[in-house]
């Protein structure tokens, strides 16, 4: 079981800590951190560029950088959900395409957690951009 809480500090902001025991500031004012909704695209990223640099280095593709962005938009009304995430992976270094399609294909339909829960109320899609670096 996985457990997690926040803890109120002031105003808008919250201590967050999990079973992992790192502490996290979270701000729905999002002044001094970010905000919960911000955290879940963070989220995101997170879980599939891991998936993403574990795969290429099982594969032993020569990745030299790896950076992926969320651009989301949300709904105008509360519930303010997202109702469209694109996920942009920057990749760098002579790696084979394919195998980065490949990778970034079975993390979104497979191996990230965050997405497939995502996956289940908005539509995510995702844009893969090469550099040489």
């Amino acid at each position: 079981m996985v457990e997690a809480k926040a803890i109120w500090t002031d105003n808008q902001r919250f201590l967050g800590l999990a079973g992992s025991e790192h502490g996290i500031v979270v701000d729905g004012d999002r002044k001094t951190a970010n905000s919960p909704m911000e955290l879940v695209l963070i989220a995101l990223c997170g879980c599939t560029g891991y998936d993403v640099a574990s795969i290429l280095g099982k594969k032993r593709e020569p990745f030299t950088s790896l950076e992926v962005r969320a651009e989301a938009e949300r709904a105008a009304t509360p519930p303010t959900v997202y109702t469209g995430i694109r996920l942009v992976y920057r990749v760098g270094g002579k790696v084979s395409h394919k195998s980065v399609e490949d990778a970034v294909r079975l993390s979104e339909e497979k191996y990230c957690s965050v997405a497939a829960m995502l996956n289940k109320t908005v539509k995510i899609s995702y844009l893969i951009e090469y550099t040489e670096k």
